[in-house]
């Protein structure tokens, strides 16, 4: 699956082959996996996951937590698409 992560500054990260990401959704934590439903979600403040396995910027690492084979990104709230195997997350 692509991953896209945007903020109002700069895309922090567009990356290909992610397995999952895992996001704070309004009703509760949500994980997408490759092939998941097309999907618009509003999202809240806590944190974004995904594979460690992702090559990020240099430039940008220190801006992501690591843990458990996890990359996690905070975020006070944003919107999320999924559709097609893409997923773009726009965040605070």
């Amino acid at each position: 699956m692509y991953l896209e992560i945007i903020t109002p500054e700069k895309i922090l990260i567009s990356q290909e082959d992610v397995t999952d990401v895992k996001v704070p959704g309004v009703l509760g934590e949500f994980q997408l996996l490759d092939d998941h439903a097309p999907i618009v979600s509003v999202l809240e403040k806590g944190h974004i996951f995904f594979s460690d396995k992702v090559q990020l910027p240099e430039h940008e690492q220190d801006q992501f937590g690591h843990d458990n084979g996890k990359y996690s990104y905070p975020i006070k709230g944003g919107v999320i698409e999924n559709r097609g195997n893409k997923t773009v997350i726009l965040v605070d």
